[in-house]
């Protein structure tokens, strides 16, 4: 069954997939940091000095846009009463559903920042920073972005709502995250990993309930 739902929600949730799949959050990535140079101006220092924390940011607010379609549709649909029926609980589909969010988009910023890091003048050492924090930081982003998902789906303008409330649980991450960058260390990735293993722990478990609360009510 776990595989089953793992193969369900990637269908849906990976690249070109439904209404765009996990190509919006892609190309949303790529054209911050092809813009990002327009508005600052072409110096390569400027550009190497400041390039690190845009992409950070850039991978903050892609993770937002698949937010609408990872529980609200499912919820509409009496998707999650028919696998309580058949025995599967919230917090092991919530578990799988955050599995399936990650692969759909963070392997694919960890790889479209090379490009990036291009386009911003960022030097080895910086998109090994770079790319070491993504790689901790992303699981993070997609769980506290399905536990947002979650506990807005029963509410009218959630899909606003779940942006709101994503952008200060994952602030911690961010300012890590990008802190090494500044620093050109990479001792603040330990607690980008952190905060990362902790969202990724407690997520099945908060979305579960919310999505039981959800049902019950």
């Amino acid at each position: 069954m776990t595989l089953t739902l793992l193969k369900r929600d990637l269908s849906r949730f990976f690249p070109f997939a439904g209404s765009g799949g996990a190509a919006l959050p892609l190309l949303f990535f790529l054209s911050v940091a092809m813009l990002y140079p327009f508005a600052v101006g072409p110096k390569p220092e400027l550009l190497a000095q400041t390039g690190g924390g845009v992409i950070w940011i850039a991978a903050l607010l892609a993770a937002i846009l698949p937010l609408e379609r990872l529980v609200a549709s499912d919820m509409e649909l009496g998707v999650f009463d028919q696998l309580k029926l058949r025995g599967v609980t919230e917090e092991a589909v919530m578990a799988v559903r955050m599995v399936a969010h990650w692969i759909s988009f963070g392997p694919m910023l960890i790889v479209a920042s090379f490009p990036a890091a291009a386009l911003l003048n960022l030097d080895g050492p910086t998109l090994e920073i770079l790319l070491l924090g993504l790689l901790a930081g992303t699981p993070g982003l997609a769980a506290a972005g399905l536990m947002i998902a979650a506990l807005t789906a029963s509410l009218r303008g959630g899909a606003a709502l779940s942006g709101l409330l994503l952008i200060p649980l994952c602030l911690p991450i961010l300012i890590f995250g990008a802190g090494s960058l500044a620093r050109g260390e990479t001792a603040s990735l330990g607690f980008v990993a952190a905060i990362s293993l902790l969202l990724v722990a407690i997520t099945p478990f908060a979305a579960g309930a919310a999505i039981k609360a959800a049902r019950e009510g």
